[in-house]
């Protein structure tokens, strides 16, 4: 909640390249969590298929979220399928791209952030004072439709891990930054 009473806004964004196999996951997820009875969700949440439309999400954010969630893949080298929890903050990220032509259609989650302090710093507007990452490992990313079979099990699990994610923070905010979320990988069925 804000100080007005009114719920503080989070925006939960699917990240990937529908068209590069597990690039999809992102998309996927919350393509799911949109389908799902909306009372699962806090009061002040959004959803965005983000896609590969990274400054889209950049400019979306700057209409003041105090909490967004990224899903995409996370290459961390685990086996495919294994889902991490990031607690990026509200920092710029470390890694940066180098100066250059902006590609719309490769804005990886760090490149996302760094482009919204860019633009908070020459247009205003609010950062989101938490910013987290629900990564999955990918297997394939080739050209072609569909998540592969580790994955696609990694979904509703990612579901459930962002579900959790929203509930933690609607709950009151305490008076310091919480700890960061750790990772957890998800078991695979075999």
């Amino acid at each position: 909640m804000t100080r007005t009473g009114t719920p503080a806004r989070t925006l939960v964004a699917g990240v990937g390249n529908i068209f590069l196999h597990d690039d999809g996951f992102g998309v996927e997820t919350v393509r799911r969590l949109g389908r799902l009875d909306p009372s699962r969700l806090p009061p002040g949440t959004e959803l965005m298929d983000a896609g590969i439309r990274g400054i889209h999400l950049a400019y979306k954010l700057l209409e003041g979220y105090r909490t967004l969630v990224l899903v995409d893949i996370v290459g961390r080298g685990g086996p495919p399928g294994t889902l991490y929890t990031v607690d990026v903050g509200p920092r710029p990220p470390q890694a940066r791209p180098a100066p250059g032509p902006l590609d719309t259609h490769a804005m990886d989650p760090a490149t996302v952030l760094g482009l919204l302090h860019d633009l908070h710093a020459g247009a205003g507007g609010t950062l989101p004072d938490e910013v987290y990452v629900v990564g999955c490992e990918p297997l394939d990313t080739a050209d072609g439709m569909g998540l592969s079979a580790p994955v696609e099990a990694a979904v509703e699990p990612a579901v459930e891990r962002v579900l959790d994610l929203l509930n933690r923070r609607a709950a009151p905010v305490p008076d310091h930054r919480p700890d960061p979320v750790p990772d957890r990988p998800v078991p695979q069925k075999n």
